[in-house]
């Protein structure tokens, strides 16, 4: 009876060819995974992204309302009440410019720290990697970027026509390296909050606030030339900051560039993206037993 069992337990054991187990360090992407389950990353892609507007009345229109009300507030209250300057900029060119970049990075950041505590009820019932969600967040939000960007590309032939703005440089190229900059910021601290909501679910309630805050202290509705001198080396450091100032200066020929800024704010982004990673895969061991 014991040899049997024993035969039995071993033809069982040796049919399994796939072993779940946590990852075997704090910065593993596993991409290969990721390829493995690539149906699944774009089904996540579709969902975020048509959940948007499903069961609304003017359905996708909604993306492209939304920048246009957003502009046409900010430039009637930072533009014609609170008389903030653009750098010569036309009003709702330079605001469209900054909220194109903030919301991406908003969207990525608030999304992807809700990750773990909103489907901790798929977590627990099947297997596939938790590094997808967050990576979805990111690739479903590009499709809002571009709109965003194709209202701007509008807007400026409009007022290139006009003679109101220089139009698009070389600095412009850098386009790809931002929207990688941008989402591994966004992906970064989002992973951080949502490793840590696991266990301080009050954190959640603070990530909206947070975000606008850092607004704020973020160059979207005013250029870093008209910060206060004794505020514009803290918000120089901000990351966010010379990105959004690249992102200008490339597409409208207004604002400031430095390699150096850049290059300062794309080494603090990978230190962010690294921590949030190590968080979020040390998270993804015990989380389903504390969410």
């Amino acid at each position: 009876m014991d040899n049997t069992a024993g035969t039995n337990y071993e033809s069982t054991e040796n049919y399994w060819n796939i072993v779940v187990k946590p990852v075997d360090t704090l910065f593993n992407l596993k991409f290969g995974q990721i390829w493995l389950y690539r149906d699944l990353f774009w089904l996540l892609v579709r969902r975020d992204f048509v959940s948007f507007y499903k069961q609304t009345v003017l359905g996708p229109l909604w993306f492209f309302l939304q920048p246009v009300f957003t502009i046409l507030i900010y430039s009637y209250i930072f533009g014609s009440l609170a008389g903030i300057s653009t750098d010569g900029v036309p009003r709702p060119l330079f605001y469209l410019a900054g909220i194109t970049c903030w919301h991406y990075f908003a969207e990525c950041l608030n999304k992807t720290s809700a990750v773990f505590v909103e489907n901790a009820h798929v977590f627990g019932k099947v297997y596939f990697p938790r590094i997808i969600m967050p990576f979805s967040v990111v690739v479903s939000n590009l499709i809002k970027f571009f709109i965003y960007l194709t209202i701007m590309f509008i807007m400026i032939a409009w007022y290139v026509h006009k003679n109101e703005v220089k139009g698009v440089n070389i600095y412009a190229l850098l386009l790809p390296v931002l929207l990688i900059l941008i989402a591994m910021l966004g992906l970064g601290i989002g992973m951080i909050v949502s490793a840590l909501t696991t266990k301080y679910r009050d954190l959640a309630f603070f990530v909206g606030f947070g975000v606008q805050l850092l607004m704020w202290a973020s160059p979207v509705v005013y250029p870093l030339s008209a910060a206060p001198a004794k505020y514009k080396h803290l918000i120089s450091f901000n990351p966010m900051t010379p990105l959004i100032e690249t992102f200008r200066y490339g597409f409208l020929g207004s604002g400031s560039f430095s390699w150096l800024s850049l290059g300062v704010s794309a080494v603090n982004i990978i230190i962010i993206s690294c921590i949030g990673l190590a968080f979020f895969n040390r998270a993804e061991r015990t989380f389903i037993d504390t969410v």
